[in-house]
């Protein structure tokens, strides 16, 4: 059972909430067209009035948790752009644009960048194939990059040489998780969680050297887009279809917050793939959280 915010965990050290900033997309034009990883299935019925309702109880959670979201308008024919965590990657105030492998989202990049440009935001074009926060996850001073599937691994230098912060390249082996950010989730600076059956031989190997007290996800947790979540360093926002997942945060001094994002799951996302972190200078400047 998931507690609701501002609930007391079970067991663990307490645990100190942030102010996040975050960029989202109503999802006005969800609709699954085409099949570009196995959770997409054009042969069955999505319902957009459904997705618009699980997307706004995401956004007004966040309100509620103090975090202030801003949102980008939708284009129409672009029915992924609602994903706003692939749309671009953003530390200290330094965007580099999305560059996205398949053809009907490459447009999304460019929408995403011209938010960013009219806004002050100093913006890379990418060189190379990057999918934003869907492969790209700060962890504290570190960069945890994911590519197997999207995102082409020269662009993990790329982003270290803008960003200014190592670049953790991990390898996915799995097509259902194929965005970094379906198989880990960032918890605090110190701690994530992750599906180790998503990653190459290598790359579990480096995660177990660099985090050896990490949540471990089952296969059911992770197939439940129970990773694909988003965490203030307190509350951890997923699917509450993800129990194990959810009982194993609470014994970490974590508040497991349960959200059903299960149409947008029709195109292989949830709470993370719907949120982009906006991190920066730019939230101490911005008035309180707005309901936009």
């Amino acid at each position: 059972m998931h507690h609701e915010v501002g609930d007391v965990p079970i067991a663990g050290r307490p645990r100190t909430a942030r102010r996040l900033h975050l960029l989202m997309c109503r999802p006005e034009h969800f609709d699954v067209r085409y099949s570009i990883n196995p959770w997409m299935r054009p042969d069955q019925p999505t319902d957009t009035a459904l997705a618009v309702a699980q997307w706004d109880r995401l956004r007004k959670l966040y309100l509620s948790m103090g975090h202030h979201v801003e949102t980008i308008a939708p284009l129409p024919g672009l029915p992924d752009m609602v994903f706003a965590a692939n749309g671009a990657t953003v530390v200290d105030d330094k965007v580099l644009s999305a560059r996205f492998r398949h053809a009907e989202r490459v447009p999304e990049g460019p929408a995403y960048a011209s938010w960013f440009r009219d806004r002050g935001y100093q913006v890379r074009e990418a060189e190379f194939v990057n999918e934003g926060e869907g492969d790209y996850l700060v962890a504290g001073e570190r960069i945890l990059a994911g590519t197997g599937f999207r995102t082409d691994p020269r662009s993990h230098a790329e982003a270290q040489q803008l960003f200014g912060r190592p670049v953790v390249s991990l390898t996915l082996v799995d097509s259902r998780y194929y965005h970094l950010d379906t198989a880990l989730a960032v918890l605090d600076e110190n701690q994530v969680m992750y599906y180790p059956g998503a990653f190459a031989p290598e790359s579990r190997a480096t995660l177990r050297r660099l985090y050896p007290d990490a949540v471990l996800a089952t296969e059911s947790d992770a197939a439940a887009f129970g990773l694909n979540a988003v965490s203030d360093g307190r509350h951890v926002v997923l699917a509450e279809q993800a129990t194990h997942l959810a009982q194993a945060l609470r014994s970490r001094g974590f508040v497991p917050v349960g959200v059903d994002m299960s149409e947008l799951g029709k195109s292989g996302g949830g709470a993370k793939c719907c949120t982009l972190e906006l991190r920066g200078t730019a939230l101490a400047s911005a008035p309180g959280a707005s309901a936009a």
